[in-house]
């Protein structure tokens, strides 16, 4: 099952950045004004890190750090995983669930930062991609004869679990039967 959809039109432009010497106080502040839970964290203009609400729950708060004082290069997620502008939904899809994360940054094909893409981005092109692929990949090599449809039946109009695709276009049982009689 091909899409055929890429990134660059899903994606969400203008990501938020932050050098690595700033504060996770000055993220947080960033994050609140800016209503979004991530932030790209840079070295000399270079993406290297992400920093998420959870990083920031899980490592300052709950570790009684001072936000003020702990710098986003000691708590961001790191090595950062990434996806091109020019890959399909599928495989960002695939990154989200293989590397266990929410959010990929989007490069260019000359490394610089474009975008951010996140199964929420993923969702709104194609509810449920997600699991359509896990399940297709179950499902192992697509076979004609076996595949079943739900919908309306294009011979007779009425809504059927179990269409068979002939010739391109949806039958049911009845109508397929009356096919092969005929």
């Amino acid at each position: 099952m091909k899409l055929n959809v890429k990134i660059g039109e899903c994606m969400t432009v203008g990501v938020l950045t932050l050098p690595l010497s700033a504060s996770v106080k000055s993220a947080a502040q960033l994050l609140r004004k800016s209503r979004v839970g991530s932030v790209i964290v840079t070295d000399k203009g270079k993406a290297v890190g992400i920093l998420t609400e959870r990083d920031i729950v899980y490592a300052v708060v709950a570790e009684g750090r001072d936000a003020g004082k702990t710098l986003l290069k000691s708590i961001m997620s790191k090595p950062l995983k990434v996806i091109k502008v020019s890959q399909s939904i599928e495989d960002a899809a695939l990154a989200l669930k293989e590397n266990k994360v929410k959010r990929l940054p989007v490069m260019d094909s000359k490394g610089q930062l474009v975008g951010i893409v996140s199964e929420g981005d993923l969702m709104r092109v194609y509810p449920g991609v997600v699991d359509v692929m896990a399940e297709t990949a179950e499902m192992g090599p697509y076979d004609k004869e076996k595949h079943v449809y739900t919908g309306i039946c294009e011979q007779c109009g009425t809504f059927a679990e179990n269409l068979k695709m002939e010739s391109g276009r949806l039958y049911c049982e009845e109508c397929m039967e009356e096919e092969e009689v005929g």
